[in-house]
Order: structure tokens, then C-alpha cells, then sequence
């Protein structure tokens, strides 16, 4: 098939294009990533592995993907639903508990190949998809391990704002405002969504930009990680399903099935982590890696610790 991702292609992997429903009947699209060397009589570990937030699998899930079936694993990197290459309208809807039913739903797929061990099925989250892994975990059994790289808690930002600076006040004007939207998207038959990236990769970030915003820039925005599915945006009322769904209350009914939650030294969004490793049962390991930011998770492999990945996985999935 045609290359379309912004990471090299493994001449040691298989990727097939597949799509299956999740139980609300929306169909998901996914890459499947299977070692080259696979041998159909035998039975392997499996993960499902999730996008960045307003993330692609031609992204970062998909470089993930790639690498642990490199090392032996069957992996499966999809797009959430309304958005890439999944079904769903209307487009670039973010739903909490449909992007946590897609990792429910990958596993369907999963363990229903003949070569996939049901019993050794993980689960990695990339940014926003870390807490979906997580709430995932919290019902669904078959998961049998958890990693996380760079978590964003979208339902805890978005209620409460960024370090949870946001006041009752300013949330409940948050909401007046995003109630008052419905009526206007209801009556143009069309939700509006919020601004995106520059639909081509640019040559140098903004000038005037928030240290957050550069950062994301320099990924969605520029060459380094440009994807034309993927202009980080959703429709505005998306919010409002988040601010009511909170993702890691049930976090300690993960145990004693581990959690591995990897956050670079110098990422933004460290505080996500820690505190949910604080609030998580044990067995549960928080992993810092030294001198990387948040997005150098997405992309830099020189950085991305596949090795602590590996170990964890072939320990908790045997």
C-alpha cells in the first residue's frame, strides 16, 4: 500500500489496513501491525494502541505500532472514531466514552485473530488516549496491562482548566456559552469546531504563541509531524460530554492488573502522570525520561523508551 505515514517504513513488519464496528455500530479504521517473521500456528501477545489527542495512526500510534511488532508483537494502531479514517458523523466529534469504547473495541478485533492470544492483550495511550486506555481498563477485564506516554486527563483540563486554575465562575460561563451553541449548530445543521492547525506543514512557528501551543505546533503544524487527517480540532460542544465524563475516577480498579505511566523530564504535562500514579493502585510504575518534552513521546525514538515498553509488556503479558 501507499506510504502514508510521517515515520519510516520497517522492512520487518506486515501492515494491513483493517476496520471493524465498535458496539455503536461505527466503523473504526486501523493499521495492523504484524512482525514479518509471524508464525500462523503460534499465538502472540497483542496491544492496542491509541492516538495522540486531534492524533492520527499515521502519527504516533502508528510508529509505536510499528516498532513493538518489530519486537514480537501483534499491534493494532486506530483511528477514534469521527475522525482519520473512521466512520462516525458528524466529523471531528470527541466523545469520552466512544473514544474509550474504540480500545474496548480494538480488543474485540485483537482476540479474534486466530494468532492473537486473548489472555496477553495490553493497551498503550499516547497523550488524551492515555486516560481512554486507562478508563478502558477500569471495566474492561481482557485488558490485561496498561502503558501510558505523555497522559493528558482531557476531562480533568477541560473542566478545570489548565493546573486547575479554573474557577466555578469561569466554568459555569464555559458552559452557558457551549449550551447556548448547541442551538446555533442545531439550527445550521452543522456543529461548529474549533480552530485547527494550518491544513499544509509550515516553516517556523508563530510568532506570539503560549509555550503549550508552540510546542503542539511544532508537531501538527510543521513537517515533523504534519498529517492531513489531522488538524487537532473538534467541535466545540465535544467539550461539554468531557466536563461530565470524568476518565480516571475508577483508576484503582485497574489492579492488580499494572500500569505503566511514562512521562518525559521536561513535558508540560507531567502533573497528569503524577497525580495519577498517586491515585492508582498497585502494581503501578511511574517512568521518567530525562531531557524529553511532552510531544518528543509522539516521535523521537532516540527518546521513547521501546526497550522499558518491551520489558514491561513481555513481564505482565506472558
Amino acid at each position: 500500500m501507499m506510504w502514508d505515514k510521517i515515520f519510516e517504513k520497517s522492512d520487518n513488519v506486515i501492515i494491513q489496513r483493517v476496520s471493524y464496528r465498535n458496539r455503536y455500530g461505527i466503523s473504526v479504521s486501523a493499521d495492523l501491525y504484524l512482525p514479518k517473521e509471524i508464525d500462523s500456528s503460534k499465538k502472540y501477545q497483542a496491544l492496542v494502541i491509541g492516538t495522540p489527542y486531534g492524533g492520527v495512526k499515521e502519527q504516533g500510534a502508528g510508529l509505536y505500532a510499528q516498532t513493538m511488532a518489530e519486537r514480537g508483537f501483534i499491534t493494532l494502531a486506530f483511528d477514534e472514531s469521527y475522525n482519520g479514517t473512521s466512520g462516525g458523523e458528524p466529523r471531528r466529534t470527541s466523545s469520552p466514552e466512544i473514544f474509550t469504547e474504540d480500545f474496548s473495541a480494538g480488543v474485540d478485533f485483537l482476540g479474534t485473530r486466530p494468532y492473537v492470544d486473548r489472555e496477553r492483550i495490553g493497551a498503550i495511550g499516547i497523550c488524551g488516549s492515555s486516560a481512554f486506555a486507562l478508563k478502558a481498563a477500569q471495566v474492561d477485564q481482557r485488558i490485561k496491562a496498561v502503558a501510558t506516554a505523555s497522559m493528558y486527563d482531557m476531562s480533568r483540563v477541560l473542566r478545570n482548566g489548565w493546573l486547575d486554575s479554573m474557577s466555578s465562575e469561569e466554568r459555569k460561563e464555559n458552559l452557558t456559552n457551549l449550551s447556548l451553541q448547541r442551538w446555533e449548530d442545531f439550527e445550521n445543521s452543522l456543529p461548529k469546531i474549533a480552530p485547527g492547525f494550518p491544513n499544509k506543514p509550515q516553516e517556523s512557528i508563530p510568532e506570539g504563541l503560549d509555550s503549550i501551543t508552540s510546542e503542539f505546533f511544532e508537531f501538527y503544524a510543521m513537517k515533523r509531524g504534519f498529517h492531513p487527517n489531522a488538524p487537532a480540532a473538534f467541535t466545540l460542544t465535544s467539550q461539554m460530554a468531557f466536563m461530565n465524563f470524568p476518565l480516571l475516577n475508577y483508576l484503582e480498579d485497574i489492579s492488580p492488573r499494572p500500569i505503566l505511566l511514562i512521562i518525559g523530564e521536561n513535558a508540560h504535562s507531567r502533573y497528569f502522570s503524577e497525580d495519577a500514579y498517586k491515585k492508582a493502585a498497585q502494581p503501578k510504575e511511574l517512568y521518567i525520561v530525562p531531557n524529553a518534552r511532552h510531544i518528543d513521546l509522539y516521535d523521537r525514538t532516540d527518546l521513547i523508551p521501546f526497550d522499558k515498553l518491551e520489558s514491561f509488556f513481555n513481564e505482565n503479558l506472558k
